[in-house]
C-alpha cells in the first residue's frame, strides 16, 4: 500500500474502508480509531476520514479549519496531524430544524433539514470524493467513518457519507452493531436486506461491537448470520467502560472520570474536589471537562437542578451553540440564581466559550438567536457581541503562571471592562479571559488539557471552596488518552480479523457477494 507505482514514478493511490454502523451510537467512532491505531502500529501511514459529520463538539486544525472532533481524536490514533480534509463537512445543530453547514473547515451558513437534504448534499458529493482522493493520494490507508446507518433509506438519494461514498469511491464496508442494547442479529441482517443489490456488493462483513460473555454462546448465531447473508463476522469486541472519548453528542465523560462519582480514582490528597457541570441546551465541546475527570480524586457530574449544585466544589457552564437560549434555561430552572448566590458567597464558577459569554454584563445577538440585546448574569465585567464572521484560532499563552494552549469556535467577541485577564502572553499583557474573584471564563477550549494549568486552577478553586485537594502531580492527560488509543488498538489486534481486514483496505470489496433479499428499490425523489 506504500510506494511508487513502478511506471510514473507517481506514489501509489493508498487503500480504503468504510466503518459503517447498524445504528448511531453503535461504535463507528471507536472502531475507526482502533484500526488507524492498529494500522499505524504496523508502520503504515493512515488518516481518518468522515464525509458528514453532524456534531456539536468540533476542534481547530493548526490551518484554522473546524472538524469534527472525533476525527481529531481519530487523527491522533492515526499518529497524524488533522486537516480540514479529513473532514469536510461538518453540520452544528443550531435547534430542531436547521444547521450551520461548515465546508472545508469554515461555515457557509444555515439550512434547515429539509434545505440540506434537498440538492444541497448531492452537490458536496464531488467535494467529498476529493477529500478522499487527496488522502488516499498521501497515505496507505484511509478508514472512513460513516454516520447513523446505511440502511436510512429516506435519505439514499443524497447520501454522501454511508453508501453513496462507497459507491463512488468502491470503498469495501464493514458494518458495526452494538450487541449491548439487544437485537446486534436482526440489525447486520435488517441493514444488508434494505440495502440495493448495488450498494450490496460492498458491503463485506460485520463487526460485533461492546459484547460480554462466553464468545462460544455467540458462535452458532454467526454462522446463521453468514448463512443468511453469505457474509462474514470479521471481530467479536469486547465491551470495555470509558471508550467513548470525544463524542460527537451525548453525557459522557470519556476518560478517568465519568457521570458515577463512584467511578473516580481515590485522591492524591485528604480530599475530594466535587465539580458540576451544568447541560445547557445545545451543548458544545463538553469534552473540555474530561480533562478535570482525568485528575484522581475529582468527581464531575451533569447537574440540572439548583439544589444539585450545592455541595459543588466547582460549577462549569460549558460552551453551547445557543449562548441566548442557554441563558434563558439556566433562568427558568433556576440555576441563574444559584450561580449568582455562588458567586456573592465566594465560591467557584468557570465559563467555557458559551459559558463564559452568559456570565457577562450583556449579550448583543443579531447572528445566532437574533435576540438583540439580552441581559447576561452580570457575574463579570464583560460585553459580548456576536459577529457574522467565526473566530478560529489555536492560541498559546499563560494562564495562572502556566504554559497554556487551546483552541476558539465562537461568534460572540468579549470586551473586558474589568477584573483581572485569564491569560496573557509571555510578556504579561493581557491576552483573553476574564476573572473577579472566584468567577472565571475563557473562549478557550482545550485549556484544561495543559496538565500545569489545570493543576494550578485546581489548586485555587480548593483553597476557595475550603478543601484539603491536592492534584496529582504525575497526572499527564495526553498520557491517558494515549493509553486510551492504545487500547483501541489493542481491541482490533486482538479480538478482529486483522489479515482479513487488511486485505479488503488493499483490495477492495471481494467479488461475487451474494444478494440478500428483498432488498431495497433505487432511491426516488419523494415528496413536494
Amino acid at each position: 500500500m506504500s510506494g511508487t507505482d513502478g511506471v510514473t514514478g507517481e506514489r501509489a493511490r493508498g487503500g480504503g474502508l468504510l466503518v459503517a454502523g447498524t445504528t448511531s451510537d453503535a461504535g463507528k467512532s471507536v472502531v475507526t480509531a482502533g484500526i488507524c491505531r492498529w494500522l499505524s502500529r504496523k508502520g503504515l501511514r493512515v488518516a481518518p476520514f468522515k464525509a458528514q459529520n453532524m456534531s456539536l463538539n468540533s476542534f481547530v486544525t493548526r490551518g484554522g479549519a473546524e472538524i469534527g472532533r472525533a476525527q481529531a481524536m481519530q487523527a491522533a490514533a492515526a499518529r497524524t496531524e488533522p486537516t480540514a480534509a479529513m473532514n469536510p463537512v461538518l453540520l452544528k445543530p443550531g435547534g430542531e430544524r436547521s444547521s450551520q453547514v461548515v465546508l472545508l473547515g469554515r461555515p457557509v451558513g444555515e439550512l434547515s433539514a429539509r434545505g440540506y437534504h434537498r440538492g444541497r448534499q448531492e452537490r458536496l458529493l464531488e467535494t467529498v470524493t476529493g477529500c478522499l482522493e487527496e488522502l488516499r493520494r498521501t497515505h496507505d490507508a484511509v478508514i472512513c467513518e460513516g454516520a447513523g446507518s446505511p440502511a436510512e433509506i429516506n435519505l439514499r438519494r443524497s447520501d454522501i457519507v454511508n453508501m453513496g461514498l462507497a459507491r463512488a469511491a468502491r470503498l469495501p464496508v464493514v458494518v458495526v452493531g452494538d450487541i449491548d442494547r439487544g437485537g446486534v442479529f436482526a440489525s447486520f441482517f435488517g441493514t444488508t436486506a434494505l440495502l440495493t443489490p448495488e450498494d450490496q456488493e460492498l458491503l463485506a462483513g460485520f463487526l460485533v461491537n461492546k459484547f460480554r460473555g462466553d464468545v462460544t454462546l455467540l458462535e452458532p448465531g454467526l454462522a446463521q448470520l453468514r448463512q443468511l447473508t453469505g457474509r462474514p463476522t470479521l471481530g467479536v469486541l469486547p465491551f470495555r467502560h470509558g471508550l467513548g472519548i470525544d463524542e460527537e453528542d451525548g453525557l459522557r465523560i470519556s476518560l478517568r472520570g465519568t457521570v458515577r462519582e463512584s467511578d473516580s480514582a481515590p485522591p492524591y490528597g485528604a480530599d475530594v474536589l466535587r465539580v458540576a457541570v451544568l447541560p445547557v441546551p445545545l451543548m458544545s465541546n463538553f469534552t473540555d471537562v474530561d480533562a478535570l475527570a482525568a485528575e484522581p480524586g475529582v468527581l464531575v457530574r451533569f447537574s440540572d437542578r439548583p439544589e444539585e449544585l450545592a455541595d459543588a466544589d466547582l460549577v462549569v457552564v460549558p460552551g453551547t451553540r445557543g449562548t441566548v437560549r442557554a441563558l434563558d434555561w439556566l433562568r427558568r430552572r433556576g440555576l441563574a440564581d444559584a450561580l449568582c448566590r455562588r458567586a456573592a458567597e465566594g465560591r467557584p464558577v468557570l465559563g467555557i466559550c458559551g459559558g463564559f459569554q452568559l456570565l457577562g454584563e450583556r449579550i448583543e445577538d443579531e447572528v445566532e438567536s437574533r435576540a438583540g440585546t439580552v441581559p447576561g448574569l452580570g457575574l463579570l465585567p464583560v460585553r459580548v457581541r456576536f459577529a457574522e464572521e467565526k473566530t478560529l484560532a489555536r492560541p498559546e499563552g499563560v494562564g495562572l503562571g502556566e504554559p497554556v494552549e487551546g483552541y476558539e469556535i465562537h461568534h460572540g467577541r468579549a470586551e473586558v471592562l474589568g477584573g483581572a485577564p485569564l491569560f496573557h502572553d509571555t510578556a504579561g499583557a493581557a491576552l483573553e479571559g476574564c476573572q473577579l474573584g472566584t468567577v472565571r471564563g475563557t473562549h478557550w477550549h482545550g485549556s484544561l488539557e495543559c496538565d500545569g494549568f489545570r493543576r494550578a486552577l485546581l489548586r485555587r478553586v480548593a483553597a476557595e471552596a475550603g478543601r484539603d485537594f491536592t492534584p496529582d502531580p504525575g497526572t499527564s492527560f495526553a498520557a491517558l488518552r494515549e493509553r486510551q488509543l492504545d487500547l483501541l488498538g489493542d481491541l482490533v489486534e486482538e479480538f478482529a480479523d486483522t489479515d482479513a481486514l487488511l486485505r479488503l483496505i488493499e483490495s477492495g470489496p471481494p467479488p461475487g457477494l451474494p444478494f440478500v433479499g428483498p432488498g431495497a428499490p433505487e432511491p426516488v425523489e419523494v415528496g413536494g
